[in-house]
């Protein structure tokens, strides 16, 4: 396991289902993991965003702090604001791997479901002769019209 995935492994543990909320210190969780504070901060600005569901708070200095909010939303307004900020028009490989597994860390979909999906939207999937442009294009519309499902299921 990367060192990275070490960190995300290890906030998201203290970020447990009953928990929204941890406040860290930045120097210690560094010396913890035997790393630079610059590797806490790379692992917190790209996997700790609001797109993936989290917002941080920082205060930096001696009594400093990072605090790190999981954003509470309804399955409904989550789908909404993926569907039309995240998704858009168009959507590479890995920001749809990323979005699905979300969706699936947030109990919106089972794994079940999301191993499905990323097969729906691999780079196999659209291995057709077209412009990366175009299998971008395509792989938002299946997504979009995945996701627009979920949403009906979960209004059911």
């Amino acid at each position: 396991m990367r060192l990275s995935d070490a960190i995300e492994q290890f906030i998201k543990t203290m970020l447990s289902q009953d928990e929204n909320e941890v406040e860290l210190k930045r120097n210690e969780l560094a010396e913890y993991f035997g790393c630079a504070p610059s590797q806490i901060n790379y692992v917190l600005s790209t996997r700790f965003t609001p797109d993936h569901g989290y917002i941080i708070e920082s205060r930096r200095g001696g009594g400093g702090y990072i605090r790190i909010f999981r954003m509470q939303q309804d399955t409904s307004e989550q789908l909404l604001y993926l569907l039309n900020e995240r998704i858009g028009e168009s959507i590479d490989a890995l920001s749809a791997s990323h979005l699905i597994a979300q969706l699936c860390e947030r109990n919106i979909i089972n794994e079940k479901d999301a191993c499905i999906m990323n097969a729906a939207i691999s780079p196999r999937a659209l291995s057709l002769p077209l412009s990366t442009e175009l299998k971008n294009a395509q792989r938002a519309r299946i997504l979009r019209s995945m996701l627009l499902e979920v949403a009906h299921q979960t209004k059911s």
